[in-house]
This record gives structure tokens, sequence and C-alpha cells, in this order.
């Protein structure tokens, strides 16, 4: 079946982007990791690793899911002057099987995996006893998380899916079979249960360590609590997710960074606070780099001061969630006319906003950031996957389980934590839905939401349901201080129905691989 074989073998093949010369960016090609030649020494095995934080494996998924579902999908925003079928489907929330987005993502996951398989294997076989067992399972595990990360992301999207753990053997059995979610997310804990054990405590900024590890455990024990639950989660499961995101919280030595609206800039890429982030190079070209920087408003904020054609605008509904004391987080994640952002284009004044538009990820030109390099497909903005922030709201919502509401010190303590930076005031008690709001105010436009409501419909599915056909997403505009929404929305949201949270298999693979449309088997 070529489509399956187009999906998969070409990993074997593709070629990595080359870095800058600092930090671990310094990457070989892709063809030179595949020699039986390679993986002979500690530097060659993290050298082999770093390819898998960005540049080609990533990119595929971070320019057409990343976004795009965790955000656009689940009504924060969308491009409102690029308009057509898929981006329409995204915001309407009625996804085919030939949305563009739904087939690029699903092939950049698995691209990732393959890139993972890859290395897992090639540090098993060629590397010498020379090398301490240490630091050779610190390369599988660096490997092993960030193919759990690519795992997570496909059950969250499409439920069961085929896990692949060698590649080379699809060449003789192409055809596979979905796997049960339940048993998906088990292959994602088993991952990272190797990577919690096997990854240092501390290592350079930019890789993973057992924090890294841990806090991505407690999400996924807290998803997996709720999957089936008919109304309750697994409290096996939450003990998991308070257990391992606790240890982060009380144990890594690690603090939110001071101020909420310099994390995101890129001379703060790798701060402690961030746990995973994928790893970008400038000047690298499109299809190696990360394009988020394109969402930008205006030329003037743009590399050479050109390429914005597409800003990301946020919807009233996200608008209406921050309170009068929220502008901190406010700015910092969107802009509404008349905001002055003197970072960028600093050189000319800064920059004051004309409307609505996404502010994270938009770091300015070249000047702004000290970057001649940096150019329309590759912005050098290391953008965090998981943050500490999200493991204290992890923690919080763990401690508080299957109860309507808590007001245990511990969960307040980290809860409040979140806020007091952004300099709102703490809450006495938590509630589901306070914990929903704060995490989409705190992660808006860091591919997070849409992820938090599939979570929410395993276990209360018409909440997650409701919210969603509650949204106005229609764009706003603000005058004097006071913000509308307009008449009409971009396109007309469908209601959402319980398939709603369950991405349809891409058509293509379905047509080279009918196995796909088969009941999922189990895998262990």
């Amino acid at each position: 079946m070529k489509s399956i074989n187009k999906l998969f073998i070409p990993l074997l093949l593709l070629v990595a982007v080359a870095g800058c010369k600092k930090s671990f960016l310094d990457r070989p090609s892709q063809s030179q990791i595949a020699s039986n030649n390679f993986y002979q020494s500690t530097k060659e095995i993290r050298l082999a690793t770093a390819n898998l934080y960005g540049g080609a494996p990533v990119w595929q998924w971070h320019s057409n899911g990343f976004l795009q579902f965790g955000d656009v999908l689940s009504g924060n925003g969308t491009t409102g002057q690029y308009q057509g079928t898929d981006n329409n489907e995204l915001f309407a929330v009625n996804l085919s099987a030939s949305n563009g987005y739904v087939q690029s993502a699903w092939t950049g996951l698995y691209n990732l995996i393959g890139q993972c398989n890859n290395t897992i294997l090639g540090i098993q076989q060629y590397a010498p006893a020379t090398i301490s067992p240490a630091d050779i399972n610190a390369g599988i595990a660096e490997a092993k998380f960030i193919r759990a990360y690519a795992y997570f992301n496909l059950a969250l999207h499409w439920g069961a899916v085929p896990i692949v753990e060698d590649n080379s053997k699809l060449i003789e059995n192409p055809l596979l079979n979905r796997i049960i979610v339940s048993d998906v997310y088990k292959f994602v804990i088993n991952d990272l249960n190797y990577a919690a054990q096997n990854l240092p405590v501390t290592d350079v900024a930019g890789r993973v360590t057992t924090w890294s590890a841990q806090g991505m455990l407690s999400k996924v024990y807290l998803t997996l609590a709720g999957l089936g639950g008919g109304g309750t989660r697994n409290q096996a499961y939450l003990d998991s997710a308070k257990k391992y995101a606790g240890n982060v919280c009380k144990s890594s030595g690690k603090t939110l960074f001071p101020s909420y609206y310099d994390l995101f800039k890129v001379q703060n890429n790798d701060v402690p606070e961030v746990l995973f982030a994928f790893q970008w190079a400038a000047g690298v070209g499109y299809g190696n780099g990360n394009m988020l920087n394109n969402y930008a408003p205006s030329n003037t904020i743009m590399p050479k001061k050109g390429g914005a054609w597409a800003s990301m605008k946020p919807t009233y509904d996200l608008y209406v969630l921050y309170s009068n004391k929220d502008t901190v987080r406010r700015k910092a994640t969107f802009m509404i006319n008349g905001d002055y952002y003197p970072e960028l284009n600093a050189a000319e004044g800064g920059y004051k906003a004309t409307g609505s538009s996404m502010k994270k990820h938009i770091i300015g030109n070249d000047i702004d950031n000290s970057s001649p390099l940096m150019d329309l497909w590759s912005s050098p903005e290391h953008d965090a996957v998981l943050r500490l922030a999200d493991v204290y709201l992890i923690y919080a919502e763990a401690i508080m389980g299957n109860n309507t509401a808590t007001t245990d010190p511990e969960a307040l303590l980290y809860y409040n934590k979140v806020r007091a930076r952004a300099g709102v005031d703490p809450l006495s008690t938590i509630t589901l839905d306070t914990l929903i709001s704060e995490r989409r105010i705190e992660l808006a436009f860091e591919g997070q939401y849409w992820g938090d409501l599939v979570r929410l419909s395993y276990w209360q599915p018409a909440k997650a349901l409701a919210i969603v056909n509650a949204q106005n997403r229609a764009f706003f505009n603000v005058t004097a201080g006071v913000a509308t929404p307009d008449d009409s929305p971009v396109v007309k949201v469908l209601p959402a129905t319980a398939s709603s949270f369950t991405l349809q298999i891409p058509a293509s693979e379905l047509t080279a691989n009918p196995k796909l449309a088969e009941p999922p088997v189990p895998y262990y």
C-alpha cells in the first residue's frame, strides 16, 4: 500500500535541519545519523537526540496541527485574513477526513515517531560498550520522551491509532490495525516512565530532564483518569497524576519565571519554568523552522519587514475571560486596538496595535531579536510545550479529583502561584469551572485548550459539548475600552457532538489501509 509506505518509510531518509552553533542546535544530517558508524560516543548520541526537538522532524506537526487544533479548533482564535475550506472547517468544529490539517498533522506526528524510533534502535544497535549505560539510557530516554509526546497527541486527537516501534518492519507489513485508545495511553506512560527513570535531574537549557517526564506523566495520567469514566474519574490514575505533578512542584527546585509577559521573549528561551520546548534555529528556510511569527499583524514586525499575510485573531469568547486585573496575561497573549509594544520594531519606536491579533509567538523582526539570519520561515523562538505553570494547575486538579470543588491548602497554594504572577487576586475555593478557565487563560495560544476539552469530554461529555456550543467565536473590535463582537462570525459554527472530540482518520490513509476502518485491537 503506497500511502502507508509514503507515510513511514521515507523517515529513514529525511534530512534534518542544520541548526545554529549554540547549545545543542548544531545538528548532524539525518543520513549521517542513519549510518551504522554513528552513535560511537556520548556526543554522537546527544547529537542524534538533538534532531528530535525541532527542524524537519517536528515542522509538519508544529506548522499544521499545534495551534490549529489546540487554539483554532478549540475556539481561541483563527486566521481572519486567510480563509479556505480547511481553515473554516477547523473554526466551525466540522473537520472532514479530507481536511488538509488533519492529513498533515497525522503525517507530521508519525514522521516524528519514525525519527524517534530510528534513534532508539540506532542507539540500541550501534552504541559500543565503551559508552556508559547511563549515557546510553539517557539518549534512549530523550527519544522515548518525544515519542510519547507524539503518541499522546495522536491519542488525544484521533483516539485509537496504530502503534509503530520499528519502521523497517513496515516494508513487509504496512497494513496496520488501530490500537485501542487505553493501550495507546499505556504505551505513552511506559515511554514516559522510562524517561523519568533515565533522564538526568539537570541538563543544559532546552534538554528534557526527569522533571519534564514527570510533568508530562502527570498530564497523561490526568487525561487517562477520565477515559470512559461516565461522570467520574479513575482514582488510581488521579493519584498518579497527583504524585508526579507533586514531585515536580515540590522537589524539582523550579519556580515560575517572575514575569509572565517576558516569558515569551526570545532572550528568555528555555528558562527553568519551561520543562519542554521545541528548539528552533533562525535562517533555516521553509520546512525546517518555527513559522509562528508569520501570524504577525504587520510587516513592520516581520523579518526584513515583509511577509505578514495571515494574522491570528482572538475570539470574543476568549477576550471576555480576562478580568480587568488580568491585563498582564491578556497583553502578553493577544493585542487589541491601541496596545503599545516597545520591544516590537524597537528601532523605529515600537509597535502600536490597530486591531486584535495574537501576541504570543510574535517576537518582532530580525533587528528586534539580534538575529540577522531570521527569515519568514524560521523564528528563533523556542516555544514551550510544557511549562511549570501547567503542572501547578494539573496538581491542583488532581487534588480536587472527583469533588466538585476543593479548599485543599496544597491545591490552593500552587493554583494561586499562577494567579499571583499574573497580578490577579487569589481564590479561596477551586472548582472545575475555575480550573478550566484558568488553564485557558494561562495557556492560550500554546496549543493546549483543545486537549483540555478532549480530556473533559472523556468523563463529562455534556459539559465539554456545552462549553464548545456556547462559545461566541466572532471577532471583535475595541473602541474606548469597550469590546464589541462582530455581527457576523467568520464562519458558522456547527453544533458540536460527541464525535467532534475525535478527529477522522485522514481519507488517504483509509483508502490505502482498509484496516484503519476496522475496530481497534489490543496492543498488550
